[in-house]
């Protein structure tokens, strides 16, 4: 399969005219029919069926279709990544976190870090549930977890950035957002968004609270639902402050309570490249020197 056959069928799938097709890929028709017959002969299955009206998708070329277009956007991401690496940088280090504002201070690091290194590029990923996997197969250079997370890992070099507390989130129009602490007694006769992943610590306070019997929860799938939930006035939530954005659309309120949560940089115990040190001393220093700062 070439990229120009997946281009032909993706296009194909979209106007269902092989006229229209071959046009807006700037080649005649019958180039672009014999393409997509060698494309359905290796793949083993009709995608489309044909008519004297165009085409139509088959039930199994629907599906394939879209896993293809799938595959051709991170083709094109990769190209263009590479791209962009071969014309500025001569080395890279990638950093896994399950969401962006899991490092607040990444944006100024990687901003600091150019000014030493500028032929090393920092990479962002973001994986919500396989970032520890894909830092054991080397497939990242620096992974962001709690600590309680690392114990079992080995090969690894464990760096501390910042102790992270349990906030309360609200709308800002709730009476809580006026509070400067929530205690339990303050959740008594509300609705607590529940699950979504939570970490241990977490779901240790939810659980005692839940337990009181005076306070009602609502199961939620993750931390965005959760959000969207907290918008439309269905609850309130508790979650690690590493996960504030500080757009301020929600308040987010300290919550009394002794569970917090340790969050540290992964790195293979065998990098030693001295990028990687200086842009790892860069960002603990950045958290180090926050001392007012809310996390």
């Amino acid at each position: 399969m070439t990229t120009k056959q997946m281009d032909y069928c993706i296009e194909l799938a979209r106007t269902l005219n092989f006229t229209r097709a071959a046009e807006n890929q700037f080649v005649s028709q019958p180039t672009l029919t014999y393409q997509i017959k060698l494309l359905e002969d290796e793949v083993g299955f009709p995608i489309f069926t044909r008519s004297g009206k165009g085409a139509a998708l088959t039930p199994a070329g629907a599906q394939f279709v879209s896993f293809l277009s799938g595959m051709r956007e991170d083709l094109k991401r990769a190209v263009e990544q590479g791209q962009n690496f071969s014309a500025k940088y001569r080395d890279s280090i990638s950093v896994s976190m399950m969401v962006r504002q899991a490092l607040f201070f990444l944006p100024e690091a990687m901003r600091l870090f150019a000014g030493q290194f500028p032929e090393v590029q920092i990479v962002p990923r973001f994986e919500y549930e396989n970032g520890i996997e894909g830092f054991l197969k080397n497939e990242t250079d620096l992974l962001f977890a709690l600590k309680e997370q690392t114990r079992q890992i080995p090969g690894i070099r464990v760096h501390e950035l910042f102790e992270s507390r349990i906030y309360l989130i609200a709308q800002r129009e709730d009476p809580l957002a006026a509070k400067n602490r929530i205690t339990e007694a303050d959740l008594y006769g509300r609705t607590l968004m529940v699950g979504g992943g939570s970490p241990p610590a977490l779901r240790a306070v939810q659980h005692r609270l839940i337990g009181s019997s005076r306070i009602d929860y609502f199961n939620s799938a993750d931390h965005d639902t959760t959000l969207t939930n907290v918008a439309a006035g269905r609850g309130v939530c508790l979650a690690p402050g590493f996960l504030n954005d500080h757009s301020g659309q929600f308040a987010w309120i300290p919550f009394a309570c002794e569970e917090h949560f340790s969050c540290v940089l992964c790195s293979h115990k065998d990098d030693q490249r001295p990028s990687l040190a200086t842009f790892l001393a860069i960002l603990k220093g950045l958290y180090r020197n926050a001392v007012a700062f809310p996390l």
